[in-house]
């Protein structure tokens, strides 16, 4: 496979998982929402929190492959989400409980910012050097 298929099929891979991700994430911050009514940001972060560590496992194993050591990858991820979530969710505060913005509206914006800015960070900051390496540490064996 070329390096461009194989990066395209890198990606279709993120988009595969993310997508289940955001139905962790849409179904958790649901039977938040619903079911406690909450205002936003306490039902976003659990959301977020659950959706982030399903989209890191199945993206370190099946789609970047990676064999680097999990706790230094988690603390990069750490790193990305030290910023990521205080802005998305006093974004998603403001829109959501400021200007009343539908939650859900809310919600799939913060989710589409997560996946665009997320892969280039794991590609490329997380990943970047351990790419494929679980899957040729098992061949050599």
């Amino acid at each position: 496979m070329s390096k461009r298929a194989a990066e395209l099929w890198r990606f279709v891979k993120f988009a595969f998982f993310s997508a289940s991700a955001a139905l962790v994430e849409m179904g958790s911050f649901t039977l938040f929402n619903e079911l406690t009514g909450w205002s936003y940001w306490p039902c976003y972060l659990p959301a977020l929190l659950l959706s982030v560590l399903w989209n890191f496992t199945l993206n370190r194993k099946f789609t970047f492959k990676s064999a680097a050591n999990v706790p230094v990858a988690m603390l990069k991820v750490l790193g990305y989400y030290a910023v990521f979530t205080p802005l998305s969710t006093l974004l998603g505060s403001y829109l959501a409980d400021t200007l009343l913005w539908n939650e859900y509206l809310v919600t799939v914006i913060n989710m589409l910012l997560n996946f665009s800015t997320e892969f280039l960070f794991q590609r490329f900051f997380v990943f970047g050097r351990s790419i494929d390496t679980a899957s040729r540490n098992n061949r050599q064996e």
